[in-house]
């Protein structure tokens, strides 16, 4: 059996996964859990990701500092590594729904969050945003959370673009630990 013949035997009529190109493939299966789940994984309080954050170890949690309203959390699937949410504690959809004490912290922390991120890996600048609602794009929308995402010169290279792929360096664990740590030594207590 020849290659082409073989390669007929596992690619469909849209001539995807088998047909041979200049590409390699690189599997992400950890994010089909959160695409898969979409809206509908997060009906209440007790559904919610960012209510259950707080109530388990910072480690556990991928927790970098915990605020009076607020705390940090890396994002489980980060756009790049570093990838930041600032939370309220409070289960509230949308940013007006927020204290003013809610808003001053949030905004204090995503500064420290920037300071932080800075001195432990030097990005070249940031996204900062709050995406409302579903149609918005929020991810999970029943819960306000702010993304602090650090970029890089040159981090908009041809995975993310054509394989809508990122290659992450570290893991979770050690990013995580990386910001705890730098987090502390910026703020002594």
């Amino acid at each position: 059996m020849s290659m082409q013949e073989s390669d007929q035997s596992v690619t469909d009529d849209f001539e995807l996964a088998g047909v041979p190109d200049s590409f390699q493939r690189l599997w992400t299966p950890y994010r089909m859990a959160y695409i898969k789940g979409g809206q509908d994984q997060v009906k209440d309080e007790a559904s919610c990701p960012f209510c259950a954050g707080p109530d388990r170890t910072d480690e556990e949690a991928l927790i970098v500092h915990r605020g009076e309203t607020c705390y940090v959390i890396l994002n489980l699937f980060p756009y790049n590594p570093g990838h930041l949410l600032v939370c309220p504690y409070r289960h509230v959809p949308n940013y007006t729904d927020i204290t003013v004490q809610e808003t001053a912290e949030m905004a204090a922390l995503t500064q420290q969050a920037m300071r932080v991120l800075r001195k432990v890996s030097n990005p070249s600048g940031f996204n900062l945003g709050m995406n409302q609602g579903e149609a918005g794009g929020a991810g999970i929308a029943a819960h306000l959370h702010q993304h602090i995402v650090p970029r890089w010169n040159g981090d908009g290279n041809f995975f993310p673009i054509i394989a809508k792929t990122k290659a992450i360096p570290q893991t979770l664990s050690e990013v995580r630990q990386a910001i705890a740590e730098a987090w502390d030594s910026e703020n002594p207590s």
